[in-house]
């Protein structure tokens, strides 16, 4: 059946390679254009489509940065409603920002988070509605080629590297392989807490990076749940296949990535909870939950699971950074 599957799509795949192809020779060839912004910027990205832990990422950049330096965050906000330069306040919902960036600002109320398609542009409304802002991280810039960031970081999944994925849809990838050539720093991310230096040593062999590219792995942290006799999962993210495997064996409902929640989805998932005492919902799912009504009842169980960033040799990272933002 997969080789059925994959002789049927590898054409698809083919097509969709050559024109990202023709897109990057435009860019090579300069008929296309890329330029520079007036201050620095840190993309934190990948070559796959979702699931690769991008919006942690950011946050630990923030709590690494954030005491030093004037950080922002700018996104595409995807599958917000809104259009254009957004920057986020009080009235700010996951319709208007996008679930990540919603996310993002609750977390870190202080931190200016922007939305806007055209990353050149959000960083000139971003530096005039907040010109104290000394860096920009920008969240999922990687492929924007109109944009050349100072420092990219590519992220890619301890399970799936991008070095043995295919291009869409026959695989997950959407950008070549090789693009990872232009990032400053890789990051090997949910890593399972039983991964050893050789397990690391293997990884590197099989990525076969290039000598002016920095190696790290990083794993994910779960705060601690409280005790419950019956539950729920739901999510709405790109692989829920990492938080199952933490909470065990409870009844789960799953929707697509940045899955909109109907009214009929919200009285299937209100139905399903009645027998439950608490929801286990991700922190991206909640923010979008918030911006519709819920019944009570369901409300009133719902639990975001928050989630952080252990990095190792996360301080060697942060001096390549640093010595970036001393450069510009």
């Amino acid at each position: 059946m997969d080789t059925l599957r994959n002789i049927l799509l590898a054409p698809l795949s083919w097509l969709y390679g050559l024109a990202i192809g023709i897109r990057h020779m435009l860019y090579d060839m300069h008929i296309l254009h890329s330029r520079e912004v007036g201050i620095p910027t840190i993309c934190v990205g990948n070559l796959s489509v979702g699931g690769t832990g991008k919006t942690p990422h950011i946050e630990w950049l923030i709590r690494q940065l954030g005491s030093r330096y004037k950080v922002a965050v700018l996104s595409r906000g995807y599958r917000r409603r809104s259009r254009g330069f957004m920057l986020a306040d009080e009235h700010s919902t996951a319709e208007t920002l996008g679930d990540e960036c919603m996310q993002l600002h609750r977390k870190f109320p202080n931190v200016p988070v922007a939305v806007c398609r055209d990353r050149i542009e959000g960083i000139e409304q971003l530096m005039k509605s907040c010109p104290k802002v000394r860096v920009v991280l920008l969240d999922d810039a990687y492929q924007y080629r109109r944009l050349r960031c100072g420092f990219y970081i590519l992220l890619t999944t301890a399970d799936r590297l991008y070095t043995e994925d295919h291009m869409m849809p026959w695989g997950r990838l959407r950008d070549f392989a090789r693009q990872s050539q232009k990032a400053n720093a890789v990051i090997v991310t949910k890593c399972p807490d039983t991964m050893t230096p050789i397990d690391r040593r293997v990884v590197s062999n099989r990525l076969q990076l290039p000598a002016y590219q920095n190696l790290f792995f990083s794993g994910i942290q779960y705060q601690p749940l409280p005790k419950f006799k019956n539950a729920l999962l739901l999510t709405g993210i790109a692989r829920p296949e990492y938080l199952v495997q933490h909470i065990g064996d409870i009844p789960h409902l799953s929707y697509p990535d940045h899955h909109r929640f109907t009214k009929a989805d919200i009285r299937h998932i209100a139905e399903a909870a009645r027998q439950a005492d608490i929801v286990f919902t991700t922190e991206k799912d909640y923010a979008r939950l918030l911006a519709i009504e819920l019944p009570d009842s369901l409300k009133d169980k719902l639990f975001q699971i928050e989630i952080n960033v252990v990095m190792n040799d996360g301080e060697l990272l942060l001096e390549q950074i640093k010595r970036y933002l001393q450069c510009t």
